[in-house]
């Protein structure tokens, strides 16, 4: 036989994986058709595979080309490398590795390189390569130019599987892109489609890295799935978990007999709340590994945004661990200073080849510069969720009315650190399950009470600066918490009170794309100005939001049980300003009787430090809007 057994794989293809340096590892590791030159036959087509594992004894393929019997790889020379050219062998072919450890140990492994998975409970890897032609020209041109801080962000978060269950990635490209279309949302996030065989995970527990879930479809399909929300004008967010991964005895873990992708001490190198390994991301093959797959997403697969999960537990060497439990820093700190500059890679090294790409950070802490540049001495995210907006709003909305003005501070509180990140405010998957009931269900009092005061925090929510996430089923008000194993409860949102409520964040969406004062300046304080903060009697809140370029609005939330018949507001500027929105409105299944008959007019007056006041009617329980006119 006169052609190279490893498929044209050298050591010197392999150097940028060993330094840290090649982000594009999927072109070279993993299974790739190819066709190479025999000096007997001339050209001759097969696959390739080859895989990391320089510890390991003797590595075998095994596949249903070969009865699972096993043929051997070899060793590309120093490399840590096993390689294997077969010929005739293409798409559609399942494979795994059969790996003899460092301790002696057969282990049967999946490719971590591998672009397609069999459905679980079954494992193959499978080799496969993209047909795809992508028709979103139009959308990525658009992207490499966009600035999301001063771009509209109105998210959905979504679980592919049981947003309707059972449906694939072709029916979603219809009936999910129709759905957000009509719902207004400017960008959806998916919870984590990379392959994972524990659905109740919800994707967070990651075995494929590179192979979208294979129970909704093929990875081409999940392609036309981005490439028709990118035709309707839909970004696409997705979930990415570089933090840990599970210790499934055929994934990574232990994947040479030796700690390979992980730490091999367990004070470092597990998450014993969760029962996962973390990441080595001081090994360079692993920091590859990592931001290879960032960019294959990306680049690859054309999704706009990764929102990294559980970036906490990255930051900090002693994340939920006592005392004893975890290994200081080289200088005896508690940050993890590898994982800290792989974020800083990562982020870099995205921005920089993907012109209009985004970075969110799932932080729950006070890090400092989570959404400051690298170059400044940051993390390099583009965005960071604000969990304490949320957590400190969603303790407000559950007291009961006359309990509130106590606590007025936790819903004026995130004004005070702003404009030290940039923001999402989340209504996420995590707020909607453990008992933590769903979002109506989270407010006391009867069910029109329920209703209102959960169309007055919406309100509340797509006012004040940050970008909007909203995840499935909060739009029409779902009693049940979300469970991955059914489908979202489609039929109450053809009731009284779920109808409505989706039809205010449908025009929510609607006000807020058209608005750019709502948007524009999230991340400067020149874009808002507080009317009052101060009104706790009347657990009242007002402000308003500005783009530099003239246009204001004006967003008042009353969340007491009365109504303000003659409340009085100071405004930036005298004359007519039109109620754009108003949640007590009869569409959205309110009292309908506590309107402004359309606009109000504001005269020229010194009032809350603005020049201009006006007399206005604000709902109970409710929230309205005003544009300025002229």
């Amino acid at each position: 036989m006169a052609h190279d057994q490893a498929g044209g794989l050298t050591g010197w293809d392999l150097e940028g994986f060993h330094n840290g340096g090649d982000t594009e590892v999927w072109r070279r590791l993993g299974a790739h058709t190819v066709t190479l030159h025999d000096d007997e036959r001339g050209e001759i087509t097969g696959t390739r595979f080859a895989v990391w594992a320089p510890n390991a004894q003797a590595v075998r393929l095994n596949a249903d080309f070969n009865w699972w019997t096993g043929d051997a790889m070899s060793l590309v020379p120093g490399s840590g490398v096993w390689a294997l050219f077969v010929e005739g062998v293409g798409d559609g072919a399942l494979y795994k590795y059969n790996v003899l450890g460092a301790d002696g140990v057969w282990r049967e492994k999946v490719d971590p390189m591998a672009f397609f998975a069999e459905q679980a409970p079954a494992n193959s890897s499978i080799v496969y390569t993209s047909q795809y032609a992508w028709d979103d020209g139009e959308w990525m041109n658009k992207r490499a130019v966009t600035q999301p801080h001063e771009s509209p962000m109105s998210i959905y978060e979504v679980h592919l599987g049981s947003w309707r269950k059972g449906k694939t990635y072709l029916e979603l490209a219809e009936e999910l892109v129709e759905y957000v279309t009509w719902q207004g949302f400017t960008h959806v996030e998916f919870m984590p489609v990379t392959e994972h065989p524990f659905e109740p995970s919800w994707g967070y527990q990651v075995t494929n890295y590179f192979a979208p879930q294979s129970r909704l479809g093929r990875p081409d399909e999940f392609r036309h799935l981005v490439d028709k929300l990118h035709q309707a004008g839909i970004g696409v967010i997705l979930d990415w978990v570089p933090g840990h991964f599970p210790k499934d005895e055929w994934a990574l873990g232990r994947f040479d007999g030796t700690a390979l992708y992980e730490h091999a001490d367990p004070r470092q190198g597990e998450h014993m709340d969760w029962g996962t390994y973390i990441f080595n991301y001081g090994r360079n093959e692993v920091k590859s590994f990592l931001v290879s797959n960032a960019l294959y997403w990306v680049s690859e697969m054309h999704i706009d945004a990764l929102r990294v999960d559980a970036v906490a537990s990255m930051l900090y060497l002693d994340y939920s661990r006592k005392d004893g439990e975890w290994v200081p820093n080289q200088f005896g700190g508690n940050e993890n200073l590898e994982a800290i500059d792989f974020l800083r890679y990562v982020n870099k090294h995205l921005y920089e080849r993907v012109p209009g790409v985004c970075m969110i950070a799932e932080e729950s802490t006070s890090f400092g510069g989570v959404t400051k540049p690298v170059d400044q001495g940051g993390l390099g995210f583009g965005f960071k969720w604000n969990m304490g907006w949320m957590n400190d709003s969603l303790r407000y909305l559950a007291l009961e009315p006359i309990y509130r003005q106590y606590h007025h501070h936790e819903m004026t509180f995130a004004m005070v650190y702003q404009y030290s990140e940039n923001f999402v405010l989340p209504i996420s998957h995590d707020e909607v399950v453990h008992g933590k009931g769903s979002m109506i269900n989270k407010i006391p009092q009867d069910s029109w009470r329920q209703f209102a005061t959960l169309r007055a925090f919406y309100s509340f929510m797509w006012g004040f600066p940050g970008k909007q996430l909203l995840f499935m089923g909060c739009e029409f008000g779902q009693r049940t918490e979300f469970n991955e194993a059914t489908s979202l409860e489609w039929w109450v949102s053809d009731l009284w009170g779920h109808h409505g409520l989706q039809r205010l964040i449908k025009d929510l969406n609607e006000l807020y794309a058209a608005s750019p004062a709502l948007w524009k300046l999230d991340s400067d304080p020149a874009g808002f100005r507080w009317i009052n903060a101060d009104d706790a009697s009347g657990n009242t809140f007002s402000w308003v939001r500005s783009d530099g370029e003239g246009e204001h609005v004006a967003v008042i939330v009353n969340f007491s049980s009365e109504p303000w018949a003659n409340y009085k507001i100071g405004l930036p500027k005298a004359g007519v300003w039109k109620e754009v929105l108003n949640s007590d409105a009869g569409i959205y299944d309110g009292s309908d009787s506590h309107g402004n008959l359309g606009q109000v007019e504001a005269h020229e007056e010194q009032f809350n430090g603005f020049d201009a006041a006006a007399t206005i009617v604000v709902p109970p329980l409710g929230a309205v809007y005003f544009r300025y006119e002229g």
